[in-house]
């Protein structure tokens, strides 16, 4: 899938993720207003990966139906994305995206650098229980939680979102860093923190999904670093039963998707795998 902050705030863009391969596509994180974002500069790469502070910028849920309407009548499959300051927020912000046809909602409880909302209310299993609660009364579609690296442990997030009904877990979101600029003397990024998201968090990511593996029976979407299918190979056998693709995209393009599953199935058919299901959580078999 295409993961959510990645070319997700257009129609136009996530049919072309479509088209190049992807199962589907996640969103933009879509809040209740029209959010202008943080000022420039938002974003900085480096050679450890990707480090933004966007501020999740979005045109608002009013003003976002069309995009998921457009998606879902080209038979796109479409995940969609919120974020709010409180439980009652994001469901309604959940009810929109079901209206609109979104085939399951990903729930951001753990963006690093938003004011707020994000981690800042999805750092506790107390918070996270409460908001997975609120979005189950209130809608059919399935809900899937997308949790934080920043606490002592994200398995336990994933134990009390399961706890009150969520239907997947995501993990992870980008770690939460920061840069400097040695000659300006100051943080790079205008909001000074940011998350940090590519090659360099995959094992962090790894380690997310292993943990939460043994202490979930839910489904778990992989996130953070997959650039190839032997990367998607190594969540799979973490416990992952999905995975997503970020800033790969940004630095590939779209048709990493393509590459991706390309090589993945020739990994499979290499070492000797007849499906994922073989795969799944392999790396907890211990001898």
């Amino acid at each position: 899938m295409l993961a959510s902050g990645i070319l997700g705030e257009t129609a136009a863009s996530m049919l072309r993720v479509h088209q190049a391969g992807a199962g589907a596509v996640v969103t933009k994180s879509i809040g209740l207003e029209t959010n202008e974002g943080y000022l420039n500069p938002t974003v900085f790469s480096m050679k450890e990966g990707l480090l933004n502070a966007m501020g999740l910028p979005n045109p608002g849920i009013m003003d976002y139906g069309e995009v998921v309407e457009r998606l879902v009548s080209e038979k796109v499959t479409v995940i969609g994305s919120i974020y709010g300051s409180s439980p009652s927020e994001f469901a309604k912000l959940a009810r929109a995206m079901e209206e609109y046809g979104a085939e399951a909602v990903e729930l951001n409880l753990s963006c690093p650098h938003a004011h707020g909302v994000g981690s800042e209310i999805g750092s506790t299993p107390e918070a996270v229980s409460s908001v997975v609660s609120a979005v189950k009364g209130a809608i059919d579609i399935p809900v899937w939680a997308k949790l934080t690296p920043n606490v002592a442990s994200t398995a336990e997030l994933a134990v009390a979102a399961e706890d009150s009904g969520a239907d997947a877990v995501v993990c992870i979101n980008t770690v939460k860093a920061m840069a400097i600029s040695a000659d300006l003397r100051m943080p790079v990024l205008s909001n000074g923190v940011g998350g940090l998201s590519g090659r360099a968090i995959k094992p962090v990511g790894l380690r997310c999904v292993y943990e939460t593996f043994e202490r979930c029976s839910i489904p778990i979407v992989g996130v953070g670093g997959i650039y190839t299918g032997t990367d998607a190979a190594e969540y799979i056998m973490a416990g992952a039963t999905a995975f997503q693709i970020g800033t790969a995209v940004s630095e590939l393009g779209v048709n990493v998707f393509g590459s991706v599953v390309s090589e993945l199935r020739e990994f499979m058919k290499r070492e000797g795998f007849a499906d994922l299901k073989e795969m799944r959580g392999i790396a907890h078999r211990r001898t």
